[in-house]
């Protein structure tokens, strides 16, 4: 049974090109990535998709599913989502299946779901489409005054994804799986008040939830509200090394990057 990584990040040339032409935010000036909650320097390096195959192959990771993060903007910038999904099956089609394309916003051919923001998901749950749906935080704004530059990932991040969370579960459709990337920014640990608070005890046997940045604390968390077969191993490749979540997951990385993802991946 192969490993799958669920939540990696890969920039081909084409999407690369297209960055580096804008003049305004979300682009790419020389390494150096601007957007409308920072600048950040990039290794674009960590981009080619040789290098990515050793990424995969040093953590004895089979499959990478890719997609280019909403957190860059790709629903401001139209052009780049054209940019990526015309590269990326370029790449997917020399990686000898090891790498699986997630479309930008939409399904279209040849791609194995569609990558959609989490702010669509909270504007209205049952626009987004696709045969398989990831969700990942989307395009955010700069850190209030006085913040520090964890502000934006861990704050905002996780505070757009706990409310997507809860627009599917109040409004999502239960034909199609959906995952939601960082433990939907620890959505799951309120399940509790959920049952104290809202009208719903049980989550669809459609939603699952993916590692990305959190250790083995908050899987066993979900673990235990939810049940190991809703959590799917994602490493957040390159921005994070797969090796912490790899060690920190234990004897748990068989079953969430073997057969749980197995059962959506086939």
């Amino acid at each position: 049974m192969p490993t799958i990584d669920l939540h990696e990040h890969l920039w081909p040339e084409q999407l690369v090109a297209a960055l580096s032409r804008r003049r305004k935010h979300p682009r790419l000036v020389g390494s150096r990535l601007e957007l409308q909650e920072g600048s950040f320097e990039t290794d674009l390096g960590a981009h080619d998709p040789d290098t990515r195959l050793r990424l995969l192959d040093r953590h004895e990771i089979d499959v990478a599913i890719v997609s280019f993060p909403p957190t860059i903007g790709f629903e401001e910038a139209p052009e780049l989502a054209v940019a990526y999904d015309e590269g990326i099956l370029e790449v997917a089609a020399g990686s000898q299946g090891r790498i699986r394309p997630l479309a930008c916003g939409e399904e279209r051919d040849g791609f194995v779901g569609t990558c959609v923001s989490a702010q669509s998901v909270v504007r209205d749950p049952l626009a987004v489409q696709g045969s398989l749906l990831f969700v990942h935080p989307g395009y955010s704004p700069p850190p209030p005054d006085g913040k520090p530059a964890w502000w934006t990932p861990v704050v905002e991040y996780t505070a757009q994804m706990q409310a997507a969370y809860a627009a599917w579960l109040a409004g999502g459709r239960s034909d199609v799986p959906i995952v939601f990337a960082i433990m939907a920014g620890g959505a799951p640990f309120q399940l509790e008040r959920l049952r104290s608070r809202g009208d719903r005890s049980e989550v669809p046997p459609n939603v699952y939830f993916d590692t990305a940045s959190y250790g083995r604390q908050a899987v066993d968390l979900t673990v235990a509200a939810y049940g190991v077969e809703r959590i799917l191993f994602g490493s957040d490749a390159p921005v994070m090394d797969p090796r912490t979540t790899i060690e920190a997951l234990g004897n748990l990385f068989d079953t969430l990057a073997g057969e749980n993802p197995a059962r959506l991946f086939a």
